[in-house]
């Protein structure tokens, strides 16, 4: 795919990376000439300098070729801007940061494809590690309605029981074990032990009771 993205700083320069070691080819546009001379430096992308709301710009990173169009300024009007202009170079993806949760609609209104706030997810994230001390890892999904728990097996509920005793139901699916610091996708018959470390992916609702199953710090 040929991957369009608007804004150099780290969160665009790490998605460019992760985009490039995948084999896509990447195009970022940035107005900081400092930043800019880094990327090209550091990336091996197709650098322009320049105005995203400036439709020779976007020529220039050849927008009319691209499959994706990601804007991730700090800055909403110009993500807005530059998406209306992706909209009509007909792109057929556009993603877009939001920062101010209030201008979603306005987004969602013209056509943005995906709308991230990773200010907003981070700090979800962060509440559920500080009020959910068992959890040693977890990736919300959807629009918050299921989660990806790590949790450490240390349970009398869960020790010595094989995975079909536990797993799956209506509310949660063992989807991983890592044993010896290698995942292993789980078999019905494979026995839990003590200290194992198992990926869950489970409904929100029921994410609390979860953690009373396989862990024993919860009653």
């Amino acid at each position: 795919m040929y991957i369009i993205i608007v804004g150099s700083g780290r969160v665009g320069v790490n998605v460019a990376s992760f985009l490039i070691y995948d084999g896509h080819d990447v195009a970022l546009i940035e107005t900081d000439t400092t930043i800019c001379n880094i990327a090209a430096s550091e990336l091996d992308a197709l650098v322009v300098c320049g105005n995203c709301t400036d439709p020779q710009i976007l020529e220039d990173a050849n927008i009319q070729e691209a499959d994706v169009f990601v804007t991730v300024t700090g800055n909403d009007d110009t993500n807005l801007m530059s998406c209306m202009l992706a909209k009509e170079y007909e792109v057929p993806k556009i993603i877009a940061r939001v920062i101010d949760p209030k201008h979603e609609n306005v987004f969602k209104k013209i056509g943005v494809d995906l709308i991230i706030n990773p200010e907003r997810v981070f700090a979800s994230y962060l509440e559920k590690l500080i009020i959910r001390p068992e959890v040693t890892d977890l990736v919300v999904l959807s629009n918050g309605d299921a989660e990806l728990l790590d949790l450490t097996v240390d349970s009398e509920k869960t020790i010595g029981k094989r995975i079909d005793d536990l797993s799956p139901t209506d509310d949660f699916l063992i989807v991983a074990v890592y044993e010896d610091g290698n995942i292993i996708i789980p078999k019905p018959h494979m026995i839990l032990k003590e200290g194992m470390k198992v990926s869950i992916l489970v409904k929100t609702e029921f994410a609390h009771e979860v953690m009373k199953i396989f862990t024993k710090s919860l009653k």
